[in-house]
């Protein structure tokens, strides 16, 4: 014997309760192998963008920009405008194109929102002076100049601009003096610098070495109005002489100065009038500047980057920002940890060289591929609600099928087992019951079918009974149809010695087996016709005639012409008295019966009429069924018109009844003797 087929009645609830566990394990084990092969490509992606990081942030400080950064590491440490290191020896501030393309370059110009831009800073050069240069811009109407010789300098437009170092302070106040002709193009002129303390006054004498220069566009928006806002472009070289002192205090200067980071400036740009300042640097907000620290939103999670200077002077060490792997699961971190790759995990390091006017700065990146874990963990860590969600969700699923499916599936199989081995009669079947069982669902419709099935196994076992009851009924069928005739015989054959009586009895007693062996319906059906050609008219004329000799009175026959049919007459008769019976039952009394015949060329029609009640609409399409009947009595079994149906059938007739005015009307067609 197979072991397996033990298993056989729990195959189907094996596969189900396997699949749950199967797909588990097969969730979680994409899930590791995605992470692993997310691992492979994020230790190759790391490297490529290490390198990419490395050229990305050599550019970035080859640029003036960057050179910018390089030169004033400690740029943006203090609060307040600080002078910066050009890139540049010094600004051509005499020369507007040249200065806007310098400090742009540079990236020297902070933004003050909507009031305009500015740039302080010193050349890189210290025998170019101890110059501070200021560039900017300025959103204003056209501007105001202070006329020659008028003492006065409220009335014109003006920057004013502190400088204060090591314990002193510069002060001065420039207004604007117009040269050229404003129709050529613009307003043009310079910015003549005084002391604050000598601004104003009489025969007041301008700085030597204080140059500015300002320009003024044209166009202005939205539109020509004279009080416009125009953008103003001004530069300014700031002589302060405690940083030209010390050019020539030694023999080799110091330079940059080393309080760069220390010397506060101020700039205001002022309006004809005691108006408040167009921009003011005291006042306005500055977006800062670039600055070496930007650099640490190029890096990758373990990269570090070092700036050292030619003397090996380290200027700054950054960091990338952490991976938050505290935000992940430490049992995810350690198993992202331990994923085997294909890839060497290994420390990268580069190192490179950007010139600058004051030497070189060496760039050192170093990073670590393994941080690659720590931010795969994070991920992993959001992912794994997803993954928890599925095995959620199988869980459930794996409940609803045990508690829908396999638990009814199992009920379901015990009671069919028990109804197998126990039930014999219809009675026992009641037992079985799939009520809490039946619904709308698949398992629902199955005990439905069962159900369904079950009642009819209950219906063909009581039409079993049904028919072993028919069976002994059978003697009133039988007397019914034949035995009437045969119990005419022996009152004419019945005496004692008279030989017909013995074989009459002969005959009622091969009627009582033949007929024993099947219901009355199916004897009716069973039997076999003998047709010949008879003339329907004179046929129908004898039946009229004789009528009264069965107990019908009463029964008119409208002659017509000769119609030959083929058909059985004894059938035939059998067929037009059992109408007749039903027409004397219904009829009215006193009423005749009527019968009136037609003929074609192809069929004779035979109709019957009486007068009476009509059948009733539920009943008329149901009267040639066999068990239907109009009365209550006993006696009358509903077989009378089922014999007409199946007899004028089996002649290869037609019978129909309908409703007529005051009565009922059958109908008899049959086909004439030669057509087929």
């Amino acid at each position: 014997m197979n072991p397996f087929s033990l298993l056989t009645p729990y195959r189907l609830r094996i596969v189900l309760r396997m699949a749950f566990p199967l797909l588990a394990v097969a969730t979680l084990g994409l899930a590791v192998s995605v992470l692993q092969q997310e691992k492979q490509l994020s230790y190759q992606a790391y490297e490529n963008s290490f390198y990419k990081t490395r050229e990305q942030i050599a550019a970035t400080l080859r640029h003036p920009t960057g050179q910018l950064a390089l030169l004033n590491p400690a740029a943006g440490r203090t609060p307040g405008l600080h002078p910066v290191l050009l890139p540049y020896a010094a600004l051509d501030f005499d020369d507007q194109a040249k200065v806007q393309q310098a400090i742009s370059m540079a990236g020297c110009a902070a933004q003050y929102g909507d009031k305009g831009t500015l740039c302080v800073g010193i050349g890189n050069n210290p025998w170019a002076g101890g110059f501070v240069y200021v560039a900017g811009t300025f959103h204003a109407p056209p501007l105001a100049a202070h006329p020659l010789r008028e003492e006065s300098i409220n009335q014109a437009h003006r920057v004013d601009v502190k400088v204060s170092l090591r314990g002193q302070e510069y002060h001065w106040i420039a207004p604007f003096e117009q040269t050229g002709d404003p129709a050529a193009g613009g307003i043009r002129g310079r910015l003549t610098g005084y002391t604050a303390a000598d601004a104003g006054k009489p025969h007041a004498r301008p700085v030597k070495d204080f140059r500015g220069w300002i320009w003024q566009s044209p166009v202005c928006a939205p539109d020509a109005a004279p009080d416009c806002a125009h953008s103003t472009f001004f530069s300014v070289r700031l002589p302060v002489g405690v940083l030209q002192d010390a050019l020539f205090a030694k023999t080799k200067p110091t330079w940059p100065p080393q309080d760069l980071a220390d010397i506060g400036v101020s700039v205001a740009v002022l309006p004809p009038g005691d108006g408040s300042a167009l921009l003011d640097t005291t006042r306005d907000q500055a977006t800062p500047l670039f600055s070496l620290r930007d650099l640490e939103s190029l890096l990758l999670p373990g990269e570090t980057l070092r700036i050292r200077n030619d003397q090996g002077k380290e200027l700054l060490s950054l960091s990338a920002a952490s991976s938050n792997s505290d935000q992940s699961w430490h049992a995810l971190l350690t198993l992202v940890r331990h994923l085997p790759v294909d890839t060497t995990v290994k420390a990268l390091q580069t190192r490179t060289s950007v010139p600058t006017p004051l030497g070189n700065f060496d760039i050192e990146l170093s990073g670590d591929a393994r941080s690659v874990s720590d931010t795969l963990s994070v991920v992993a860590t959001r992912v794994s609600w997803f993954v928890g969600a599925i095995l959620g969700a199988l869980l459930l699923a794996w409940l609803v099928v045990e508690a829908g499916i396999i638990r009814p599936i199992s009920i379901l199989t015990k009671r069919a087992d028990k109804v197998a081995r126990s039930v014999k009669t219809a009675g026992a079947l009641d037992e079985f019951d799939l009520s809490d069982l039946r619904g709308r669902d698949e398992l629902g419709v199955l005990a439905n079918c069962l159900h369904d099935l079950l009642r009819r196994v209950r219906e063909d076992v009581e039409k079993e009974a049904i028919r072993a009851e028919q069976e002994r009924d059978m003697w009133h069928a039988v007397g019914h149809e034949i035995m009437s005739p045969l119990q005419s015989l022996m009152a004419l054959h019945g005496g004692e010695h008279d030989p017909s009586g013995r074989y009459i009895h002969r005959m009622q007693q091969a009627v009582r087996v033949l007929y024993g062996q099947a219901s009355p319906s199916e004897a009716f059906q069973s039997t076999t016709l003998q047709l010949e050609t008879l003339d329907l008219d004179a046929f129908l004329r004898d039946v009229a005639a004789n009528a009264p000799c069965v107990g019908i009175d009463d029964v008119s026959y409208q002659g017509g012409t000769p119609a030959m049919v083929r058909a059985d007459p004894y059938s035939l008769e059998d067929v037009v008295t059992h109408i007749l019976n039903n027409a004397n039952r219904h009829r009215a009394a006193g009423t005749p019966i009527i019968l009136s015949l037609t003929s074609d060329e192809r069929t004779a029609s035979l109709t019957i009429h009486n007068q009476g009640e009509s059948i009733a609409p539920e009943l008329i399409d149901k009267v040639f069924e066999y068990g239907v009947s109009g009365q209550e009595e006993g006696a009358n079994r509903g077989q009378g018109l089922f014999v007409v149906k199946t007899y004028m059938a089996k002649m290869g007739g037609t019978v129909s009844v309908r409703n007529v005015d005051g009565g009922v009307e059958f109908g008899l067609t049959l086909h004439a003797a030669g057509v087929r």
